[in-house]
């Protein structure tokens, strides 16, 4: 086996914001949050933060700190199932809305990474 898949990672120039966002956003939580050290040791606030849906089903996400702000379309994206006007009141912007063409809409984070919502299952 060549590969295996471990974890997904978003850049951001401000992680610890979009860590924030995408945790409200999922319902996630900070890494550290649910399963501190024991030893007292703190994360460095310029390492990236993980992120880990607390229900245990979904990837651990870690959203890394960069200098660039994006420019181009992403080339690889997260797919979700959400509510689009509710992710939009969190702060995602609408790229594109569902039509005849495609059955989910095109969002962007705060940071303009795309991501696909489908309607709730």
């Amino acid at each position: 086996m060549p590969a295996q898949f471990k974890d997904l990672v978003l850049d951001a120039t401000d992680h610890h914001a979009l860590a924030d966002w995408w945790c409200a956003a999922m319902s996630y939580r900070r890494k550290d949050e649910l399963s501190p050290p024991e030893d007292g040791w703190v994360r460095p606030v310029e390492w990236p933060v993980p992120i880990v849906d607390p229900e245990g089903a979904g990837p651990l996400i870690w959203i890394a700190p960069v200098q660039e702000t994006k420019t181009l379309k992403n080339r690889m994206h997260l797919d979700v199932f959400g509510d689009r006007d509710e992710l939009v009141a969190l702060g995602a912007t609408v790229v594109r809305r569902r039509d005849d063409e495609i059955e989910w809409d095109v969002l962007a984070d705060p940071e303009g990474n795309e991501f696909c919502v489908f309607a709730p299952r």
